[in-house]
């Protein structure tokens, strides 16, 4: 008897385990682990995830497999030792974890075909097959299983005779072309020419040069053919038309000039010396590549890569989000070529499944993708690098609420190779484990070619609007401008416009009103008038004055970028602007396009929220202005000196990166706070220090961890009371070392009609709350159990809302 453990499409608590199911005699020695089957479960069929395979079960009566989704496992033993993990260190479910590993395309309804692999890779068919395909390229796995041929098929796949292949009804079938290919031998082929007219002996020749199928549709434009040529040959038996699938590439309307590798910088080879070692030793090491600005981080990976490459290996590289792909895609084209595949949230959910099977088929060695490309099915990993490791993109905010560095640095265990780090603002956890020495710093201190980082000048927008300026550009901001507009080059100005609160400030004194408690701005609730701390739960009354000034002057603040725009159309009238934001980037492709029409000069001012402040790299930007360097300084977040500092460093980085020097006005009505000093003068250990002491003394990550639980309800008295016994139930079940506060209401109180309350919990070391947690969850499991009260619980969470 073979029996199959199998983690069903039920994410609860009750099922988060493996059952077993009986495999029937003909797939007995095909099913494997990392395999997705369909099995009955209670009325229902599920897909789920074969995880182990053995020789009997402590159930007598089983139920027996129903279908096998896959000729070869979708996850290998290591991803789904990955996803074992994720479940113990994130508390997510185990269907949860495997599912996040694949694209979205394998999640849906498909048709499950087999067909014959490309011809110049294919060997020759099992006879047994051979009828079953018998003028055809592809067949449905349903008939291959009932012909009884699941073995041969397997084995088929393996040698690469045949490829397994989902059809996945309305979101990703595959791409067909028609195609002509000889359906002669090449020497037969060659006979026949002598007795063919000029067209048709055109099409041969091309067909055999090529030693493959070609489009009908290339074939004709290159050749300047009709159709009638073509037809001809396939009625002499010369020429078959058959459908070819096409894989869908993003990037086939680019044509990347390749490049070569760029001479580096003493700091530069230094660097790359300690991790091309270690990628040759085959160990596995952290490194912090903490390099300002435009000091050419990215050559540094791209030189690493090559060395991974030449071992055999493979790498993965992880940016941010999509706004920082373009240009990335470009260089790691230009320098890989077809060895990259690019895994990120703008492509289809065709093009997606199409990437993710080249990995799949190891027909590329290296990945550039966001977040969940650190899941890519590579076997002989060599390297992962992440860029900006800084950014908060790379926690996923549902489940898995994973972190691509922690899995990156868990895989690149499993593997023994390096982990890359870069960033010119690391997050403070990552300076921290690389001062104590736990991660290995490597340092770029100064830009290529030795350009100047740029000037920064901090507007203190207060001085502004008792001069009478009461527009949102101050002065200076206006002049430098119409400079730039003067001399044909471009300028970059951002809106620090992130996070849903709004902060009250006094625009006299610039005065922001905060906790007594937590050093943290309150924020304003207009049901009640009231200011809360979304920390400790202190909370009083909005009032009329200023506290410090008693000025009048009061306000809520937050300006959009349709705002900006219209205001620079009536100071700027002449000047051409692209606005980048969640509005003009909606469509397919938008990013790019706008991009490409700010590097054509077609545009004198890129004006646009987070997504234009990292990576962007243009020649001509020479100046780049902060409209609100404020906004996020004043959040409900302790991380938020950290990001307002980031922020700043790295959209500061935008201007002068090439042979023109650069400026930066940051317009602020705090001036004097350190993160917006310290980043105007590019000062990151200064900044570091600071914050750390604040850290310690409020205790904050890196010193304490973090774990934050939230209970949502339609009604709020509901949520509040079940927050409020978690809370009590953590207080028994923790040691007296663990801080717990709150319960208080969340950020955003009401989120989908729901209710939210949440508690914090700060700690060192806590044997036991991985099991109190896990009970929490268990007892607030089904809606109907509790009255419709759900429970989040984020075991490292970067968003406090």
């Amino acid at each position: 008897m073979k029996v199959a453990a199998v983690i069903v499409d039920v994410p609860t608590r009750q099922t988060d385990r493996p059952f077993d199911y009986l495999i029937p005699e003909r797939w007995r020695g095909v099913i494997q682990p990392g395999m997705r089957v369909t099995v009955p479960f209670g009325a229902r069929r599920l897909q789920g995830f074969v995880v182990d395979v053995k020789d009997h079960s402590e159930i007598e009566s089983l139920k027996a497999i129903e279908e096998v989704l896959d000729v070869v496992p979708v996850l290998n033993g290591e991803l789904l030792d990955l996803g074992r993990h994720l479940t113990e260190t994130t508390l997510c479910f185990a269907i949860s974890a495997y599912q996040a590993m694949l694209p979205a395309a394998m999640r849906a309804k498909y048709e499950k075909v087999l067909r014959l692999a490309e011809e110049e890779r294919r060997g020759e068919l099992p006879d047994e097959l051979k009828s079953l395909f018998a003028g055809r390229t592809e067949v449905a796995w349903n008939e291959v299983e009932a012909a009884g041929l699941w073995r041969a098929a397997q084995k088929a796949v393996q040698q690469g005779v045949l490829e397994a292949v989902y059809n996945v009804k309305d979101k990703a079938g595959k791409k067909m072309v028609k195609s002509a290919a000889l359906a002669v031998s090449a020497e037969q082929a060659e006979q026949a020419l002598h007795s063919l007219p000029a067209r048709q002996k055109e099409a041969v020749s091309f067909l055999l040069k090529r030693g493959e199928a070609v489009p009908i549709a290339k074939l004709q434009a290159t050749l300047g053919i009709s159709s009638a040529p073509l037809k001809a040959l396939v009625e002499k038996g010369l020429v078959v038309v058959r459908d070819v699938e096409v894989y869908r590439d993003p990037y086939a309307h680019r044509t990347f000039q390749p490049s070569e590798p760029l001479a580096l910088t003493p700091a530069q080879a230094q660097a790359l010396a300690k991790i091309t070692a270690s990628v040759r030793a085959g160990e596995h090491r952290t490194f912090l590549l903490y390099g300002v600005t435009g000091s050419g981080k990215t050559e540094v990976y791209m030189q690493a890569i090559e060395e991974v490459l030449r071992q055999g290996k493979e790498a993965i590289v992880l940016v941010p989000e999509i706004s920082l792909t373009p240009q990335m895609v470009e260089r790691f084209k230009s320098r890989f070529g077809p060895k990259v595949a690019v895994l990120h949230s703008g492509l289809s959910v065709g093009e997606k499944y199409d990437e993710w099977r080249k990995i799949h088929r190891k027909e590329v060695q290296l990945v550039v993708g966001a977040r969940s490309a650190v899941f890519a099915p590579f076997e002989n990993l060599g390297m992962i690098i992440i860029d900006e490791e800084h950014e908060t993109s790379y926690k996923q905010e549902e489940m898995p609420r994973y972190h691509a560095r922690d899995v990156a640095i868990y895989r690149a265990r499993r593997h023994g190779c390096p982990v890359v780090l870069g960033s010119a603002t690391p997050s403070l956890e990552t300076f921290a484990r690389a001062a104590k020495g736990v991660y290995e710093l490597l340092e770029l201190p100064e830009r290529v070619a030795d350009r100047a980082l740029p000037d920064v000048h901090v507007v203190d927008m207060r001085e502004e609007l008792r001069s009478g300026n009461r527009s949102m550009f101050s002065r200076r901001l206006l002049d430098e401008l119409r400079l730039r507009l003067d001399r044909g080059e471009q300028a970059v100005l951002f809106l620090n416009r992130r996070g849903y609160s709004t902060f009250v400030m006094c625009r006299s004194c610039g005065y922001v009103v905060r906790c007594p408690h937590c050093d943290i701005s309150l924020t304003y609730h207009r049901a009640g008038e009231r200011m809360k701390c979304h920390y400790c739960g202190h909370e009083e009354p909005l009032v009329p004055r200023c506290p410090s000034c008693g000025g009048e002057h009061l306000r809520f603040f937050g300006t959009g970028t349709q705002k900006v725009e219209e205001e620079l159309a009536k100071l700027l009238p002449k000047a051409r602007v692209i606005r980048m934001d969640v509005d003009t980037t909606g469509r397919k492709g938008a990013h790019e396009e706008l991009l490409s029409r700010f590097a054509a000069k077609e545009a004198d001012i890129l004006l646009g929220t987070q997504m234009i402040a990292k990576g962007l790299d243009f020649p001509d930007v020479t100046l780049v202005g902060v409209l609100a360097a404020d906004t996020m300084l004043h959040l409900p977040d302790f991380r938020a000196a950290e990001k307002t500092f980031q922020l700043l460093t790295q959209v500061s980085g935008r201007a002068g990166r090439h042979e023109l020097p650069g400026q930066v006005v940051i317009q602020t009505y705090t001036p004097d706070h350190y993160s917006i000093q310290l980043a105007a003068r590019h000062d990151y250990r200064s900044f570091y220090r600071r914050e750390m002491a604040l850290r310690k003394a409020h205790g904050y990550p890196p010193y304490y961890y973090l774990t934050l639980i939230t209970a949502a309800h339609q009604e709020a008295p509901a949520a509040a009371k079940a927050a409020e016994k978690i809370a009590g139930y953590l207080r028994k079940q923790l040691s007296n070392e663990a801080i717990i506060l709150g319960p208080v209401a969340s950020p955003l109180a009401r989120l989908h009609d729901r209710y939210r309350y949440q508690c914090m919990i700060k700690y060192k070391r806590e044997p036991n709350l991985s099991a109190a947690l896990k009970a929490v969850i268990d007892r607030y499991q089904t809606d109907a159990a509790h009255g419709g009260v759900t429970i989040t619980v984020d075991m490292n969470p970067y968003m406090m809302m």
